[in-house]
């Protein structure tokens, strides 16, 4: 692993860098360039999905690196399917895309449709060491909790939206409580409330000598939250990942907190018409 990135251990002993690089939205034309550059920047922690339709290219851009794969860590998600067979059949398609052995991270991608039987599917895929760890994705605290009572095995990670606009305090408490790593995405909020040249957030970068998108990961990261951040520019890879060489102060964490609103600045996984949109959809 990097020297600079952190490593947080989620709960069955897997070793995880606290900083990633995210590929949601970058088309996959791009995306084995992407990667080759966020690699070359020093990433060694890459967060894709069966949905983004992209893995192929990101097992293109590892495989042409020559880094060591024991060196690098690697999460994929599956895509709504409809039972645990299904899950199986998702999973090695998605280790063929890649081009790997196994994967460091295998995460549910939605709280939708049969996620128990694909829960139990993953938990075999776990054992059999071809998934390292195992987690979910947008599980809300209630659905989460459900989940680790009926199930031998808890999830290591729940990544969440989770940025300086809906910062997840309580449900990262709650996570915490259960033995679950919290991940962000969305850690820029795309740039929703123009976040960033947002004036506290602003004011904090100067004092620093240091972007906002580098207070928002510090900001991310001293709360113990893994950030993915996804940028295709080479200097905006650099910027995002030289993030450790200075830390915010009590004072001006709390003036990042008072900017927390409480909800999504996207989508509702509660709301009946985005779980219907979401069953619509399938991977590729």
């Amino acid at each position: 692993m990097t020297a600079q990135t952190p490593q947080v251990t989620l709960n069955n002993g897997v070793q995880m860098p606290i900083l990633g690089f995210g590929v949601y939205q970058i088309p996959p034309e791009q995306t084995e360039q992407t990667v080759t550059d966020a690699l070359a920047a020093g990433y060694r922690h890459i967060d894709t999905a069966a949905a983004y339709a992209n893995e192929d290219a990101v097992g293109r851009a590892i495989a042409a690196s020559g880094i060591p794969r024991d060196e690098l860590f690697v999460t994929t998600k599956l895509w709504i399917q409809a039972n645990g067979d299904n899950t199986k059949r998702a999973f090695d398609a998605s280790l063929q895309r890649l081009g790997l052995d196994y994967v460091d991270l295998y995460l549910i991608h939605q709280p939708l449709g049969d996620y128990y039987s694909e829960w139990r599917a993953m938990q075999e895929l776990n054992r059999q060491g071809v998934a390292r760890a195992i987690g979910v994705s947008n599980f809300y605290p209630d659905r989460l909790v459900d989940l680790i009572a009926n199930n031998e095995i808890t999830p290591a990670v729940n990544q969440v939206e989770t940025h300086p606009f809906f910062q997840r305090t309580a449900d990262q408490e709650l996570m915490r409580e259960h033995g679950v790593q919290i991940e962000s995405w969305g850690g820029f909020a795309e740039g929703k409330n123009d976040l960033f040249t947002h004036s506290t957030l602003s004011e904090i970068g100067a004092a620093h000598g240091k972007s906002v998108a580098q207070v928002v990961l510090r900001w991310l990261t001293q709360r113990g939250v893994i950030a993915i951040p996804k940028s295709v520019r080479p200097e905006r890879m650099a910027e995002n990942i030289d993030i450790f060489d200075f830390q915010l102060t009590d004072a001006e964490m709390a003036h990042i907190a008072a900017l927390d609103t409480g909800a999504s600045l996207f989508f509702d996984h509660r709301d009946p018409a985005m779980v219907t949109w979401l069953n619509g959809r399938r991977d590729n």
